[in-house]
């Protein structure tokens, strides 16, 4: 059976992430029109915001393929190669044990106690035997009911069948997993928030 390619970005986020942003853009164009030379101070914190909101909400997002996973973070994103995740976890984020270190998703956090309010036994069904702790205890986040817990799920799936084939046999490739920062969005920020002090103070 081919590897079926999986991306992840939650729908919520993404929309949080509009609105804020647009609400920033109207604000902005509200203080041109009204006053050029206030917007010349204040307008950077409005831009703040808004890039703020984009690499928190907006830009995150999971990818699992077939050599490994993608994880987009917000100041980050890493690459885990399959042979390096040592186990799967859903109790405060997906987060990946790695050789290399803990890789957690920005964008699966775990769900809040109203979302896991009411789960019963048919939610778990299916869940991988890596998930289980002491006396095969399962979290609220595994549910596959979740949107963690199922895209969890997926991911322990495909890397218990890896491991079940012998094809972790041959170790870790200490440069499979790679993490790259994002320089830009760190510089932009930055400036931004220099900016907005600047426009403040004077």
């Amino acid at each position: 059976m081919p590897f079926q390619e999986v991306f992840y970005r939650p729908v919520f986020s993404r929309i949080l992430a509009a609105v804020t942003i647009g609400v920033c853009a109207i604000g902005v164009i509200a203080m041109v029109w009204q006053d050029a030379e206030s917007a010349v101070r204040y307008a950077w914190l409005l831009a703040l915001i808004a890039v703020v909101a984009w690499a928190m909400f907006w830009r995150p997002s999971l990818r699992v393929q077939e050599h490994g996973i993608t994880v987009v973070n917000v100041f980050r994103t890493h690459f885990v190669a399959w042979p390096a995740i040592e186990a799967i976890e859903t109790k405060y984020s997906l987060t990946l044990r790695t050789a290399h270190g803990v890789v957690r998703a920005w964008a699966s956090p775990a769900p809040g106690r109203q979302r896991t309010y009411g789960l019963a036994r048919k939610d778990f069904d299916g869940v991988g035997q890596s998930a289980r702790g002491e006396h095969e205890s399962l979290r609220p986040s595994d549910a596959l009911s979740t949107p963690g817990g199922n895209l969890a799920q997926v991911i322990r799936g495909h890397w218990e069948r890896m491991s079940a084939a012998g094809l972790f046999a041959s170790g870790v490739d200490p440069e499979a997993s790679v993490t790259t920062w994002h320089w830009t969005t760190i510089a932009v920020i930055a400036g931004l928030a220099a900016a907005t002090i600047v426009g403040l103070l004077v």
